[in-house]
Formats: C-alpha cells, structure tokens, sequence
C-alpha cells in the first residue's frame, strides 16, 4: 500500500536528499520546494481517504506548519522529528495519530530502554512509531540518528524487530542510503523486513516507479507499505502520478 508523507524543512514542504542532511546546509540537496503549505497537502490526503502519513519536522522553523497541517486532518497523519517527552503529548493533543521518534531513544549510540519505556508510559504504544531508519555498513543494516549521520550499534534483524514490537503499534524505516535519489528500492531490504516483522511497518527510501510499489507489495508479501517521495508528481517528480498510487491503494483494498 501507498502512504503519503509530508516533510517539512524550514517551514516549507520540501523533498531533499536524505544523506545530505547535515548541519552544514551547503551540502544539503533539495528534489522539489512546494509553493503550497503542508496543510494543502494534508487536505488531499484528508479527501482521499489515506490514512498513516508522515509528517516529518526536519529541523526547527516547522512547528506552525506541521500543527496546521495536523488541524486540518486530525487522526490521519503521524508526526515525527523533535518529538521527546516533554512534547509527545501535546503532538497528540494537536491531532497526530501517533507520534514517530528515532533519536530520543537513543543515547551515545545505544537505546535507552529507560526512556523508550518512559515514553510508552506517558503516551501509550498504541500512540508510538518507532523510525528504525538505516544505512548499511558490510552485511548489515545499522539504524542511523541525528538526521540519519550517527550509526548506533543497533542491527535491523528478526531479533531487533520482535524485541521492539513490544514497545510501539508501526515501525518506519527509512533506507537512507537510497533516500531521495530515485534510483530504485532497496529491494533486499524490504525482504528482510517481511520476514521479519510482525507489525504494520513501512519503508521509504528510493522509489521511481508504480512498478516499486507493486514490487514492495509483492516482496513485502503485502505486510509492507511505501512511502513515495521525490518520485510522486505532486512533489516535482516524473515517475508516479499522485492519482496512480491511490487508485492502486483502491484496487488493493477491493
């Protein structure tokens, strides 16, 4: 299945290269820079009934646009990017059906199980995302924080994904080494998360074409959705059409 997203960077729905997503913005390379805001956006998503978007805050500046976003479809985006203990509740509060985080729950490198608990205590794991995003180093796949730069020592794997899914309702996993180019799935990648989870969990990272959505249904056994980015016509692309991947959304569900 197809699930949009919505990524906010500096207040403005953008689509950008994930690997170059540093502190240091020279380096950084933008795909497509929309003249519409986000709660555009989460209005088409609103009217054709897609439900689980990602409505990612990369960096400061997108608070007011992320929180408009989220009043115009409450309950049918996740919001992820920032997200503590501190403001977890109060992304729910503004309407988010679940909150995503990645880095928070990870210290030095490690998880910090204490704060992963801490937070499904404060919001509940039905309410909880957890981004496993990652890039690969030799035969494994690392899950990567702090804008996808930091390598933590925690392994995508059978035993990884049955441990954690005691602690959350979704996984999101980003292939950040494919994110943005347009370049193709990492098809490998989505065949070992089929396997493996047993959880509602959706992979980003690559996708040109309706075929990769077809691919990952296929591979992914149909336990696995898509997230098409700088692909999807409606952000500046020429390999999906916005109309196509919820039409194949359609047929699936019928």
């Amino acid at each position: 299945m197809f699930r949009p997203c919505i990524d906010l960077h500096e207040g403005k729905v953008k689509q950008i290269v994930g690997s170059t997503l540093t502190e240091d913005t020279a380096e950084l390379q933008t795909n497509f820079v929309s003249e519409r805001p986000a709660s555009w956006y989460a209005e088409i998503y609103k009217r054709d009934g897609l439900q689980g978007g990602h409505l990612i805050l990369l960096g400061p500046g997108n608070e007011e646009a992320a929180r408009q976003a989220l009043g115009v479809y409450p309950g049918g985006l996740q919001v992820g990017g920032g997200i503590n203990a501190n403001n977890a509740k109060s992304w729910l509060e503004a309407g988010a059906s679940h909150i995503i985080v990645t880095s928070f729950v990870f210290q030095r490198g490690l998880l910090d199980w204490d704060r992963l608990k801490g937070l499904v205590d404060a919001v509940g794991k039905e309410r909880l995302v957890l981004d496993l995003s990652c890039r690969r180093r030799d035969a494994d796949y690392f899950v990567v924080t702090d804008r996808w730069q930091k390598f933590t020592d925690l392994t995508i794997s059978r035993a990884t994904l049955e441990q954690l899914a005691g602690y959350c309702d979704e996984f999101l996993i980003h292939a950040a080494d494919v994110e943005g180019l347009c370049r193709g799935i990492d098809s490998g990648l989505v065949e070992k998360l089929a396997q493996w989870t047993s959880l509602p969990t959706t992979y980003a990272g690559g996708a040109k074409s309706l075929a990769d959505l077809e691919e990952v249904t296929r591979v992914g056994r149909s336990r696995i959705d898509l997230t098409i980015g700088s692909a999807l016509d409606m952000f500046g692309g020429s390999g999906v059409r916005y109309v196509d991947a919820v039409a194949f959304n359609r047929r699936h569900l019928a």
